[in-house]
């Protein structure tokens, strides 16, 4: 990045001045990089993204199904209300005036970002046809010594979606970790892997597993049926194919990069120059191609293609929903990316309850433990989430209330990071 004239500020370095300057964004409101992959999705936008993490959950994809349903027809699975550009047209179309030059830049420019964690919550379902409005702000900003590079700065951001004259739908904030990347040079944390043949008995395996899954559907499961420590799933994924990958973006789009194809490509090229490398042939191509070109990914540095972090988040998503049956409401889900899932990795979910109890004083909850380990016996990405289920006592599920109660965007923007200066 070109240093303005006279800005004498480090590169690649985090100072307190720089984490200052960052702090003074936390709630200040800023459109997104990227319009949504979907203005107003319709019933085959919903089938589409739940297709694209194999989910076939009739209640997402199915409206003769759903109309029987509590919800009288389809929903969004929780996957959709989020995804960084999946859905939600900016609310807030450019940064106020006065405060530009706080916003103009990176504080922290040069140093390392890698995204690390997601945390999501949802408070009503998104309907077939409907408007989605969002708003995205910086909401944390927590200065961490670290065991990879000595000190790293956890930078949350947040996104949350409102109907268009209807209710809060849901929030969702990610975690990047910055680092200075001479330190995370110097202290290489993983090993590299290297792919391994699959026995037919292996495959054989994962095939019986697919088999066996399916969502729970119409059979409500009551808060007095679970206990502690009764298990979750398992729900299998892979071996991790390019195929995947694929059908990965068919549903969700190109995220956060604006890929786009051929004369679109050239303009995006022309927009950020620094996101194309050439390759064997002195074609120019996206970084991103990292998740499915085996011979880029080794120059960055990894032993083959690998995955997006959110898919593993989708599928843990897909664990919970599965179990839980379309009575019940997934309310919150976090989970951490502590390793790559390599094309060839199978991710075998599972999750524990760990507390069921009633939330916010008349709620029945549950609390699980998840966990998605591959083949190695590695854990790649540990999770939990927050399901309420329907009770014979309390009767049915009652959605849960946006933090401190908000009503709108802004004021959900602020209790959220209220959450994080604690």
């Amino acid at each position: 990045m070109a240093r303005a004239p006279g800005d004498s500020r480090p590169t690649g370095v985090i100072t307190d001045e720089g984490i200052a300057r960052l702090r003074a964004r936390i709630g200040v409101p800023e459109p997104h990089p990227m319009p949504p992959h979907y203005r107003r999705p319709d019933e085959d936008a919903l089938r589409h993204v739940a297709e694209a993490f194999g989910d076939d959950n009739p209640l997402w994809c199915d409206p003769g199904y759903a109309a029987g349903t509590r919800w009288r027809g389809v929903i969004a699975s929780p996957v959709m209300v989020g995804g960084d550009t999946l859905i939600g047209e900016d609310e807030v179309t450019e940064v106020a005036e006065d405060r530009r030059d706080l916003m103009k830049g990176d504080p922290l420019r040069g140093v390392h970002a890698f995204y690390s964690a997601s945390a999501r919550e949802w408070w009503a379902p998104l309907r077939p046809g409907r408007r989605v409005l969002r708003r995205n702000a910086l909401v944390g900003v927590l200065d961490k010594p670290s065991e990879f590079a000595e000190r790293a700065v956890h930078e949350w951001t947040a996104q949350v979606f409102q109907e268009a004259d209807g209710p809060l739908l849901a929030g969702q904030y990610r975690l990047m970790i910055r680092t200075q990347r001479e330190k995370a040079r110097e202290r290489k944390k993983y090993a590299e892997v290297g792919p391994e043949p699959y026995t037919d008995d292996q495959i054989a395996e994962i095939e019986a597993q697919y088999a066996a899954e399916g969502p729970r559907g119409a059979e409500p499961r009551f808060f007095e049926d679970v206990a502690e420590g009764d298990e979750v799933g398992p729900l299998v994924k892979g071996p991790l194919t390019v195929t995947d990958m694929i059908c990965w973006h068919v549903g969700m789009g190109m995220g956060l990069y604006g890929v786009k194809a051929l004369r679109l490509a050239a303009r995006n090229r022309s927009r950020v120059p620094r996101f194309f490398h050439r390759d064997d042939l002195n074609v120019p191509d996206v970084m991103q191609r990292v998740h499915w070109d085996p011979e880029f990914a080794r120059r960055s540095g990894n032993p083959t293609t690998f995955d997006y972090g959110r898919m593993r988040e989708t599928w843990l998503v897909h664990l919970c929903t599965d179990w839980m049956g379309d009575d019940a409401w997934l309310w919150k889900l976090d989970c951490e990316f502590r390793r790559f899932n390599y094309v060839g990795d199978t991710q075998w979910l599972r999750g524990t309850i760990t507390r069921k109890f009633l939330a916010e004083g008349d709620r029945p909850a549950v609390e699980v433990d998840l966990v998605a380990e591959n083949q190695r016996g590695e854990v790649t990405t540990p999770g939990h989430a927050t399901i309420l289920l329907p009770s014979r006592t309390h009767g049915e599920v009652r959605l849960p209330e946006p933090p401190g109660g908000a009503t709108d965007l802004q004021g959900a923007l602020e209790a959220i990071s209220e959450r994080f200066e604690r």
